[in-house]
């Protein structure tokens, strides 16, 4: 390790950068939003900086030459697209004691700028010794993605209280036990959540820190998850945390192996779902296993396909939870009727064409029987039917009862975001025919005007797709 990872004082004194068009605009703008006092130097003469009116306050423009300005105070000189006159400076900052940086040139550098994540009060910085930024700009947009967005207001958070607490635990083992306790379980979960408040109670209400930190009993939770349609890559960031965070995961039948792969091995997996004509546990005896789990003090995961609130019976999980008094969080994932219609290019809506989308549920025949159908055959609303297949002819039915014209396109796309995703697209009177097409579910149903600007049904594979090149050649 050539260059020691340190954090400048930036509240010490001002940075003087030094240099020319773009290249110093875009270091000023990183300094700037640093929060640093800066002097600028635009050798070019170029002073028309595009700073907003509140990075201007901190913002001092000289016009004299940089090799003789005053440096007294300066905490760290940087020149970018500065040439020659960055080569002179650096030697004047060295001799002075100053850190220097040249752009893109470590051997005039006393120190480099990493690629930054910026949480707040979280700072990670990430460094390659200056010889490929653009490796260090990959490795930061890794941890952007694995760090969540309110982990400095967490770090904000538990500063406001440190003081405080740390008065009240003397051994400083017990105070880190407290502060892991407090950041893994429930209260951190909330300030993560945006639920600040609740976090502040909950920490308030602690009333002997030290019995807190050395409670055996870990806290449980309880997250509820969208896996998404079926595509791993759909998973939202924080489903993925969640997913190995967990202790045990509680999941659907038809979460798909690439996403149940996406679990930390050492979880613990429960199959608690149920598939067409298969049986499964009951709600009932999902919400007991889960309250259970979390009670013993284990982090729950209840990983639901789609979105836990769009025909996923979440609402009815979190009222058995609260009812519990269990801890719970949250994730939205993309529901089906999205990812489909993204799959196959199906625009829900259109302008002057679709206005209103209706989602609905018809898992037997006897669900579409008790659909008021004479409310879905305005030609301006797409209707997407969730579990349809066995229910399509009793679909059908209700919509051409009701009016709806026999010839509306309707599409039917099942697995979709899957590699076995598949498509058929028709009339509503071919419906069950359509069902028929697609080998099986699940599936959902579009039904609608929009169906008509649908894209391509057919899967390409590259084998696929370097023989239509050949075909196209001949």
């Amino acid at each position: 390790m050539r260059f020691l990872p340190v954090f400048l004082d930036l509240k010490a004194g001002p940075v003087v950068l030094i240099g020319a068009g773009e290249l110093l605009r875009a270091k000023l703008r990183v300094l700037a939003a640093a929060g640093a006092r800066i002097r600028v130097h635009a050798i070019d003469g170029n002073q028309d900086l595009g700073l907003s009116t509140e990075d201007a306050a901190r913002i001092e423009i000289r016009s004299g030459d940089p090799l003789t300005s005053d440096l007294a105070g300066v905490i760290a000189v940087v020149c970018a697209g500065a040439g020659d006159v960055g080569v002179a400076m650096s030697a004047r900052a060295k001799s002075l004691g100053l850190p220097v940086n040249v752009m893109d040139d470590l051997e005039h550098s006393s120190f480099i700028f990493p690629a930054i994540v910026d949480r707040g009060d979280v700072v990670v910085a990430v460094g390659t010794g200056g010889t490929s930024p653009v490796v260090a700009r990959r490795v930061r947009e890794k941890i952007e993605a694995l760090l969540p967005a309110r982990i400095g207001e967490l770090a904000e958070f538990i500063g406001g209280f440190r003081k405080s607490i740390n008065e009240r635990i003397a051994e400083f083992p017990l105070r880190r036990r407290f502060w892991e306790r407090v950041i893994d379980g429930p209260i951190g979960a909330a300030v993560l959540a945006g639920r600040k408040g609740e976090a502040d109670t909950a920490l308030n209400a602690i009333s002997d820190p030290s019995d807190f930190a050395r409670a055996d009993k870990p806290e449980g939770s309880v997250a509820l998850v969208g896996a998404g349609p079926g595509d791993p890559d759909l998973l939202t960031i924080k489903a993925l945390r969640a997913l190995q965070d967990a202790d045990i995961v509680f999941h659907d039948e038809l979460v798909s192996r690439d996403i149940l792969d996406r679990i930390r091995r050492d979880t613990a997996r429960v199959p608690v779902g149920r598939r067409v004509g298969k049986p499964g546990i009951g709600q009932d005896a999902i919400n007991e296993r889960m309250i259970a789990a979390a009670q013993s003090g284990q982090r729950v995961v209840r990983l639901k396909g789609g979105d836990p609130f769009v025909f996923g019976r979440g609402g009815e999980e979190v009222e058995a939870l609260r009812a519990a008094g269990v801890a719970y969080s949250i994730v939205p994932g993309i529901t089906a009727g999205l990812g489909g219609a993204a799959d196959f290019e199906v625009p829900l809506t259109y302008r002057h064409e679709a206005t209103r989308i209706t989602f609905l549920t018809a898992h037997k025949a006897r669900d579409a029987e008790t659909v008021d159908w004479s409310m879905l055959t305005d030609t301006k609303m797409t209707v997407v039917v969730y579990m349809g297949m066995t229910a399509a002819p009793a679909v059908r039915a209700g919509l051409l009862a009701a009016g709806r014209s026999a010839e509306t396109p309707v599409g039917v796309f099942a697995r979709v975001t899957r590699p076995d995703a598949q498509g058929a697209i028709g009339t509503l009177r071919d419906l069950p025919e359509l069902v028929r097409q697609t080998n099986g579910g699940p599936a959902i149903l579009i039904i609608g005007d929009v169906v008509r600007h649908a894209g391509s049904l057919r899967r390409q594979t590259p084998k696929q797709i370097i023989s239509d090149l050949l075909d196209a050649a001949e």
